[in-house]
């Protein structure tokens, strides 16, 4: 298997991998192509059809392909020339290599990740992050595996646990430093911020947003899912349920940013940047990791808005 991260300018290549976006364009001279997202385990490539003929039309969005091709770079970025493509036939390919997946133990970071629950001295809150990790079959079957992103961050099999693990150890540790947060809420919040991603975007291979991801969102979705849960237990303080509720719903702190609400209390602000800190700096991660260039500078990121550097010496 010739891994995409592994493919160096002026190579031809000839491999399978799954077509991860496949559409029609048109150039500025009015001549048809096709645009082709590329994918496997290692990351996504973009890929061109210049000549579109009956040897490179028979695929759609969401087939595991066979391509002929050459690698070029454009734009600073890996991208390939595709002469040759063809649906895959069943039993050329291996699944597994197509799903990227975190380099993380799975099992060990959700056994670390539920024995928060046994932390909160709150008895409601215990009660709902139970009802909502451990009793609901859905969540816990899929959390575990489920992505955390479509492209911007943990955008792997195993990303929404390893990012969520990562932000509630982060909001643990802020709750010792800033002693007048109620660590229950912070920790807690900082546990089901994105539990509601395993219904805004679809699974693995074709990562895309559902109907309820579009029309919804994870911060509606999961503050719906949080105000469910503490409905079912008696006697949940409608405060509290209040407070769980803002801090999914402001996580990511402003409006531009998607988020339907600003925070406004310390554990909403302390977990927006919590979260904020963990996709940015997992974001800066990646690239430094993909990029293969000589010396320090890794070039211009289009989220950060900046050129990143490698930290050399």
């Amino acid at each position: 298997m010739r891994y995409l991260n592994e493919l160096r300018e002026g190579e031809n290549v000839i491999e399978f991998y799954f077509c991860k976006l496949k559409q029609s364009m048109k150039s500025k001279a009015g001549k048809n192509y096709l645009s082709v997202v590329l994918q496997d385990k290692t990351g996504t490539v973009n890929a061109k059809v210049w000549d579109v003929s009956s040897k490179t039309q028979n695929f759609e969005t969401g087939d595991f392909i066979k391509i002929d091709g050459l690698v070029q770079l454009y734009n600073g970025e890996t991208q390939v020339i595709l002469h040759r493509v063809r649906r895959a036939l069943e039993g050329e390919y291996d699944e597994s290599d197509y799903i990227p997946s975190t380099k993380k133990d799975i099992e060990e970071m959700w056994k670390e990740f539920i024995a928060y629950i046994d932390t909160f001295e709150n008895t409601y809150i215990k009660k709902l992050t139970s009802a909502v990790f451990i009793d609901n079959e859905e969540v816990n079957k899929k959390f575990k595996k489920h992505t955390a992103a479509k492209s911007m961050h943990h955008n792997y099999l195993g990303g929404l646990l390893e990012h969520s693990l990562s932000v509630t150890q982060m909001c643990d540790m802020m709750a010792k430093h800033y002693t007048k947060a109620n660590r229950d809420i912070l920790v807690s919040c900082a546990m089901l911020h994105d539990v509601a991603k395993i219904k805004e975007l679809s699974d693995f291979p074709n990562i895309d947003y559902t109907d309820s991801g579009e029309l919804l969102g994870h911060l509606v979705m999961g503050c719906e899912m949080v105000g469910r849960e503490a409905d079912k237990i008696e006697g949940f303080p409608p405060e509290l349920k209040n407070m769980m509720q803002h801090c999914i719903l402001s996580h990511h702190g402003q409006l531009e940013y998607g988020s339907a609400k600003t925070p406004r209390t310390l554990e909403a602000m302390l977990l927006h940047y919590a979260d904020d800190m963990d996709a940015y700096v997992k974001m800066f991660e990646d690239a430094v990791e993909a990029d293969n260039t000589q010396g320090a500078w890794v070039g211009y990121h289009r989220v950060m808005e900046r050129n990143l550097r490698k930290t050399q010496f």
